[in-house]
């Protein structure tokens, strides 16, 4: 079930590596998405305010968890690439290892301070009970989301695409039954929602593992393969924090902007949860490509096949950019029916609200687009120096659209910490990976010279 991406025409591998992925994407997105859509249809607009204030919570703790099992499953993908099948086995147990640690560390921190977190955001004082108890069930069962996510990326770096948005496709039909059940059916409110959740993401695993035991027999460990030194350890802390930290760099941004947003009251808070849902889902072809381009660039940089990684970006960057355009004019025009899912009949500030962000994003998807393709390239090869820096310019955007331009513009101004953010970050992105396409294409002119008739 493996597939290797270093032979074949590369927009045609990205392009069907990408389609599971943009499913996959959206099925991740769609446990926000019914969360927040069944809590704002049967709990009202005070829960889903409640529900969608945790969502730079989440952010900061899952972006956390994404961005390290994805960096943890590139140094997988190398040695795939290298068709190093115990370099292969012995990357799976580090990844296993790091992310028990991982989980432990984080369920403490999260359930801990999540509360005097949300506090210090300024949450509403009517949402603010709801909110705990939603955070600190997710929380608690952060290690279900980080071994998902271990799983699924790993499976991804060896080449398989489809079988993860199999997963995830199942583990949210699994929510889709359980939450209505613990809502509507045992009364459990707010709360029911979040163990609905944590539930799927249980089955999810239980799936997840039994799928590689039977049908990937190069992740069939060893018992020397749990003989680890520290170097490995180490490359894959090196790429793996990096990518975690970035994450939560960009969402602590997300956190400052929701306590911008929570001072302009909880319609607006509501608004910006239902949109952001909206605008989610079309962000994912955007955010698969990238996806697809770190695989792609991994296994081909451990082949040191230096040339298809340069010629994939460049297709890459035809196809998503125009993904992106297709996605920002749907948004547009039907984002906002959309919203009416979360919210009903009668709340047409919350959708007023809801078409401004949606327009302003839309139009700025392009920039997205490269974003992802830029900085999943650097990761697929190691980097993470510039990717880290690009992070930070994400923080400094967010806070200042949260400082200033909420002071002066109010909810317009909070629209433009995105596309402000996307810019600043896609800039030393760009300019890194232009820096490294030119030594690519110095190294592969020099191999031609070397393999060229002499006179």
């Amino acid at each position: 079930m493996t597939k290797n991406l270093t032979d074949g025409e590369p927009a045609k591998l990205i392009l069907f590596f990408t389609l599971p992925l943009i499913a996959g994407n959206i099925f991740q997105q769609l446990y926000a998405f019914v969360d927040t859509l069944i809590v704002g249809r049967f709990l009202g607009v005070e829960a889903l305010a409640a529900v969608g204030c945790t969502g730079s919570l989440m952010f900061l703790m899952l972006g956390f968890v994404i961005g390290m099992t994805s960096g943890f499953s590139i140094c997988t993908g190398q040695r795939f690439g290298a068709k190093d099948e115990e370099g292969v086995r012995k990357s799976a147990v580090v990844c296993i290892v790091l992310s028990l640690a991982a989980s432990v560390a984080l369920t403490a921190v999260g359930v801990a301070f999540c509360r005097d977190i949300l506090v210090f955001m300024q949450t509403p004082a009517e949402i603010l009970e709801g909110a705990v108890s939603f955070i600190e069930i997710v929380y608690g069962g952060i290690v279900m989301f980080v071994f998902l996510q271990m799983q699924t990326n790993i499976i991804r770096a060896l080449g398989d695409s489809k079988m993860p948005t199999v997963i995830l496709a199942t583990a949210l039909i699994i929510n889709i039954i359980l939450e209505p059940v613990a809502i509507l059916i045992l009364e459990w409110g707010i709360p029911g929602a979040a163990l609905a959740t944590v539930a799927s993401q249980f089955i999810g695993n239980v799936i997840c593992f039994v799928f590689i035991v039977k049908k990937i027999p190069v992740l069939r460990i060893r018992r020397e393969d749990w003989h680890l030194d520290g170097k490995i350890i180490r490359a894959h802390l090196k790429i793996g924090l990096p990518m975690g930290f970035q994450a939560s760099i960009i969402a602590i941004g997300a956190v400052i902007l929701q306590i911008a947003l929570n001072n302009l009251g909880a319609l607006a808070v509501a608004s910006y949860a239902a949109s952001q849902k909206v605008d989610a889902i079309a962000m994912m072809p955007m955010m698969s490509f990238g996806m697809a381009m770190a695989a792609y660039t991994a296994q081909n940089y451990g082949a040191r096949k230096y040339e298809r990684i340069v010629e994939g970006v460049k297709k890459c960057v035809y196809m998503s950019v125009g993904f992106a355009i297709l996605a920002g004019a749907f948004n547009i025009a039907f984002g906002t029916e959309i919203m009416r899912l979360f919210v009903g009949d009668g709340q047409e500030e919350v959708i007023a609200y809801g078409k401004t962000y949606l327009t302003v994003n839309g139009v700025c998807y392009w920039i997205l687009a490269l974003l992802f393709i830029f900085r999943c390239t650097l990761q697929g090869l190691g980097q993470s120096t510039v990717p880290t820096i690009a992070g930070i310019i994400e923080l400094f955007m967010r806070a200042a659209a949260a400082i200033i331009l909420v002071e002066w513009f109010g909810f317009l101004g909070a629209c433009f910490a995105n596309p402000l953010a996307w810019f600043g970050a896609c800039v030393p992105l760009a300019a890194s990976f232009f820096v490294v396409r030119g030594k690519f294409r110095r190294i592969i002119e020099r191999r031609k010279e070397q393999v060229a008739p002499t006179a």
